[in-house]
């Protein structure tokens, strides 16, 4: 993937959602819940505070990660839904 985000901008590749519950009743497409958990696939260079100071992402890429239910924007990319989204919309990281 040659797809760079820019400032404090992460790339997630978010992971599928669950196909079957702890009982083991499958759950159809439509009652399907968003997922919030994902893997970070690229991180922006971090972005510059007010002062000029440089402010590093925390973020590295390959760690899975927390996020908002409606949070970033869906991309396709290569044939493949990801998100892009801001530092501060990823709740934790797992």
């Amino acid at each position: 993937m040659n797809v760079k985000p820019l400032a404090d901008r992460v790339i997630v590749r978010p992971v599928g959602a669950e196909e079957k519950t702890a009982g083991g009743i499958i759950i159809p497409d439509n009652a399907k819940e968003k997922p919030q958990k994902g893997e970070v696939v690229a991180v922006g260079p971090g972005k510059i505070a007010d002062s000029g100071q440089k402010i590093e992402m925390s973020l590295k890429e390959g760690q899975t990660v927390l996020y908002g239910k409606y949070s970033g924007t869906e991309v396709i990319i290569d044939n493949e839904e990801l998100l892009i989204m801001r530092e501060s919309d990823v709740l934790a990281v797992l």
